[in-house]
């Protein structure tokens, strides 16, 4: 199943279109969608090393661009999050203050975007500042990501095919993780 899907993906990414489906997983990831926009845009890099940089800077783009629109939703339906926030016992005070103190830095953790954009919203952070630290922290991931497939691609494409399984394995494991640390942190 997993080479399958795998196999799919990089014969998207091969397509002269994959651009366009690479910035709506993006754009929509920031608000709704629960695949990071790294799934494509890591094939897509590969399929097209020379555009590295133009797919990282479109993923950036419409990452920002739905991570705004979840920061909308957060903000604009204050009720429906404090109605939520009472289900845990949790007041909307206690929360919006807990946020404003260490709301940029969970932008900056690998949390889902669409979580920490509608919970920024929410708590009524500071819009400039969500932009900002988005623009930075998702700035520098997918940079990042599509500047060293640009250099190592073939390298790197053969190490992931060799180990695809134990690669989704420890993924697996690391977001399992941090789930758990950040359950009980908190």
């Amino acid at each position: 199943m997993l080479r399958k899907t795998y196999d799919w993906v990089m014969s998207l990414a091969a397509l002269p279109q994959a651009w366009m489906a690479l910035g709506l997983v993006a754009f929509c990831e920031g608000l709704f969608f629960p695949i990071p926009p790294d799934v494509l845009l890591m094939p897509v890099v590969l399929a097209n090393r020379k555009h590295a940089m133009r797919y990282a800077a479109l993923t950036i783009v419409c990452s920002i661009a739905g991570g705004s629109c979840g920061y909308a939703v957060g903000f604009f339906l204050q009720p429906l999050g404090e109605w939520l926030l009472s289900l845990t016992g949790a007041s909307y005070a206690s929360f919006q203050a807990w946020y404003a103190q260490w709301g940029a830095l969970l932008i900056a953790v690998p949390i889902p975007y669409k979580i920490t954009a509608i919970a920024s919203g929410l708590a009524k952070l500071n819009f400039g500042l969500f932009i900002g630290v988005s623009v930075l922290v998702r700035g520098l991931r997918f940079s990042m990501e599509a500047l060293l497939l640009k250099i190592y691609g073939e390298p790197i494409r053969a190490f992931v095919e060799k180990r695809l399984t134990l690669l989704a394995s420890a993924v697996a494991v690391a977001v399992v993780a941090l789930v758990m640390v950040l359950k009980f942190a908190h």
